[in-house]
This record gives structure tokens, sequence and C-alpha cells, in this order.
């Protein structure tokens, strides 16, 4: 089993969580999506839509986040020779496709300062073009990547769409905050993966420094927070690159690389 995936990205962080939960051996692939890794030929083939996480099974490909997750269960279930270990209930489920129906693309791109979104942007467009004429047969595909990266700067500029967002993410930690009034986590008192799906969303607020507006704010999601970034896959999968200084470090060494390849016109 193969997993393709970026720390950046939060759909990997919801599917890396799932595996380290279950304990699913798998081998892992990183495809850096702001360096344009996700554009190579390679991967592209693969998935033209270019968007990660995309999880391979031989020749079983899935690309979308919950499918892989219920997938990496059913693995589970078989593994542990049907043993404590069961696929989610109706209620995990429902609360999964509650909490992936909320896109964080233009919430977390309003969040990034103007000056470095539009030179990751124009870096993009640059990468798409050269791959468009290394790979005429890919070509239409590519121009699709091309037109999308546009029509994402021109949605940005639409106060509407931002506010939309935002109201979806208010009223997703809204019904958080009530349930884990209620219950230790999103579904009872067992860890779920539900919560799988949910923890790499309040990750990403908190790398935004959106803590206080949004976490902080309600305080049953914050215990929940608190506890749930103890856990070991927590650790691995998310704070070992984003837990304080690690985060500008890793966003670092991203932004260098493409200065440098800007400079040499490499893209």
């Amino acid at each position: 089993m193969q997993l393709y995936h970026h720390p950046y990205s939060l759909d990997s962080q919801k599917v890396r969580l799932a595996l380290e939960e279950r304990v699913v051996d798998y081998t892992s692939y990183q495809v850096n999506p702001l360096t344009g890794k996700n554009m190579d030929s390679s991967f592209f083939r693969m998935n033209p839509s270019a968007k990660l996480p995309v999880f391979q099974n031989g020749e079983h490909i899935i690309f979308n986040t919950a499918e892989i997750i219920q997938y990496i269960e059913r693995i589970a279930v078989v593994s542990s020779g049907g043993g404590k270990i069961t696929v989610s209930s109706g209620e995990v489920v429902e609360w999964m496709n509650k909490i992936q129906e909320w896109n964080p693309k233009f919430f977390t791109l309003s969040h990034i300062p103007e000056k470095y979104r539009l030179f990751i942007s124009k870096f993009m467009r640059r990468v798409v073009i050269a791959r468009m004429s290394e790979f005429p047969d890919l070509a239409s595909a590519y121009h699709r990547k091309l037109r999308d990266e546009y029509e994402t700067e021109d949605k940005l500029k639409n106060p509407e769409v931002l506010r939309r967002s935002k109201k979806h993410l208010v009223s997703l930690l809204d019904e958080a905050e009530t349930k884990l009034s209620e219950t230790s986590y999103l579904v009872g008192e067992e860890f779920t993966m539900a919560d799988v799906m949910f923890i790499p969303v309040l990750a990403r607020l908190e790398l935004l420094n959106l803590q206080d507006e949004y976490i902080n704010s309600r305080p049953n999601v914050a215990e929940y927070w608190n506890g749930v970034k103890q856990r070991p896959s927590y650790k691995k999968v998310i704070g070992r690159y984003f837990n304080g200084w690690r985060k500008y470090k890793t966003l670092l060494k991203t932004w260098c690389f493409l200065q440098i390849r800007s400079k040499l016109s490499r893209y």
C-alpha cells in the first residue's frame, strides 16, 4: 500500500492519522504541492486533479479522503481477524462527511499575506506552463489546472466566497462545541474516525494563529484540542512538523526552495 501525501495537506493529515490510529503499514511518498511536485508527469498521469492524498493498493487507487479512510478501516478489520476493531457507525460516517464538506482552500489562502500567496500562485502557473510544453499529450489536463489557478485568484477577490467559507467553518465548530459538552469525543466516549477528520481542521486554525478566535473561544473544543494533541498519532503526523518552532522550519525550508527555483527560472 502506498500513500502520496504531504504534511501541509489537510486531507493528507486526515488519512495519515487514520493509518496511524489503525496501525496499518504503508509506503510513504511525499509530494509537495507548494513546489509543484504534484504537477510532475508521473503523479499527474495517475491523478490529473493533482490533489492530495492519493492511496494506492495494487491497481486499486482512491482519491476521495473519506473513502480512503473507510477503506483503511476495512483493511484494519480484516488484519485484526474480526477482533476489537470495527468499521465506523452511521453516526461516525455522518460526522466524517459533515467535516469533509468544509473546503479549507479559500479560508486558508485568505489568511496568508497577499505577497506570499501571489508569489506561490505565480510560481505554480509557471510550473504548469513548463509541464505543458514538456508533455504535450497532457497539455489539455495541464491547461485545466492553469485555468483553476486563475479562477482561484478571482474567487479570493470575492468577499462572498470568503464569507461563506467562514460561515461554514463557524457552524461546524459550533456544532462540535455542543456535541463535546455531552461527550469526550465527537461520537461518544471513544476516539473514532470522525475525530481523525476533525483534528486537522483545528491544526490548520492553530497553524494560521487563529486559535483564540476559533478554538479557545469554545471551551469544550479547546479542552478536546488539548487532549487529542497528546495522542501519538497527532505527534507523528502533525506535531513533528508544526509544533512551536518546527512550523517556521517547515515553512522556511519550502520558501527558500521556491525563491531559489524562481531566481534560476527552474520550474
